[in-house]
């Protein structure tokens, strides 16, 4: 764990509308392991500067991604889309609002068992042929520990890879993405789905996470990947309590000090329903959709959501009220 000589910034301000819609920020918080230690007016151009295109897609905006898991078993959604109509149907539909399809074949909610690789592939891969085939030209991710169901899903039409493992499950898993020079999101995750929630502890859950996603750029570009290919998740709910999550979402602004883009996943999670009052999962689309701005508001340049209508809708509203100032 890496002590702080010098404090990280933490970005604090509004979003400011100008030629494009990128965040302004007036004023940097110096985070350190001993707490804030002053403010100063906002210079270091890495914490703002626009970040690369993602496959072409301009990030000087927020971009949501919508969620299509054709898994039986994922913690809201599971079910919903194993049948492959079903899921060109979604697919089709989330296409109106998403700028990025996250297709998922393995469940990664709290105790969720591992899916063998090639179980995997038959779930997700046919999805991205047909999607593909049905003309929608979306971006597509593939969320993904392995490399083998990253590969077969790239082979059919996929262009971004999202791991929850941040490249640490399967060792082959950089080389593909590093050989194929397409962008990789790397997410923190305290232990693996079926054992992260055993209480989780960390010293300073906001510092400890960005200590590691730091650990983890470093071995991405160490395997061959270019830095302007990886995107950042801290994580939230995995390996995290509600309080956990809840700092993470407060000091989001923080992570911009690893210049890279951030990619922000909280819809329909548990901690929204336990303070939102929402025991399904389902239910919790408007405590999501809050949640989503938050994190646009703290500079966040991809929300990764179930509800794409709702969350579009909400963002284009946030937009024009800031362009009304």
């Amino acid at each position: 764990m890496k002590a702080y000589a010098q404090p990280i910034p933490c970005l604090s301000g509004k979003y400011a509308l100008g030629g494009s819609r990128v965040f302004r920020f007036s004023q940097v918080t110096h985070q350190g392991r001993t707490g804030h230690a002053g403010s100063r007016g906002a210079g270091a151009e890495h914490l703002s500067a626009l970040r690369p295109d993602l496959c072409g897609l301009r990030l000087d905006e927020p971009r949501i991604m919508g969620i299509l898991n054709v898994t039986p078993d994922s913690f809201s959604d599971g079910g919903d889309h194993t049948d492959l109509e079903a899921a060109v149907a979604r697919a089709r539909a989330m296409a109106q609002d998403a700028d990025i399809l996250d297709i998922g074949g393995e469940s990664t909610r709290p105790g969720a068992a591992a899916v063998s690789i090639d179980e995997e592939i038959r779930r997700t891969a046919p999805v991205i042929k047909a999607i593909r085939a049905a003309g929608i030209t979306t971006l597509i991710s593939i969320d993904t520990r392995k490399a083998r169901v990253a590969e077969a899903a790239l082979d059919a039409g996929a262009n971004i890879v999202n791991d929850v493992s941040a490249l640490m499950y399967d060792p082959d898993l950089a080389g593909l993405v590093a050989e194929r020079d397409v962008p990789v999101c790397l997410m923190h995750a305290l232990g693996d789905p079926e054992t992260m929630q055993a209480d989780p502890r960390y010293d300073s859950v906001l510092l400890d996470v960005f200590d590691h996603l730091e650990q983890r750029i470093s071995a991405a570009e160490g395997s061959g990947i270019d830095r302007t290919r990886i995107i950042v998740d801290p994580g939230i709910g995995f390996g995290k309590t509600l309080q956990h999550n809840l700092s993470l979402l407060h000091g989001l602004s923080l992570y911009h000090d690893l210049g890279l883009p951030i990619l922000l996943g909280a819809s329909r999670k548990r901690f929204i329903g336990t303070i939102g009052g929402a025991d399904d999962a389902k239910d919790r689309m408007a405590g999501s959709v809050a949640v989503a701005l938050h994190a646009a508001a703290q500079g966040a340049q991809i929300l990764r959501v179930h509800d794409t209508f709702e969350t579009r809708q909400a963002l284009r509203l946030q937009l024009a009220l800031n362009e009304s100032e």
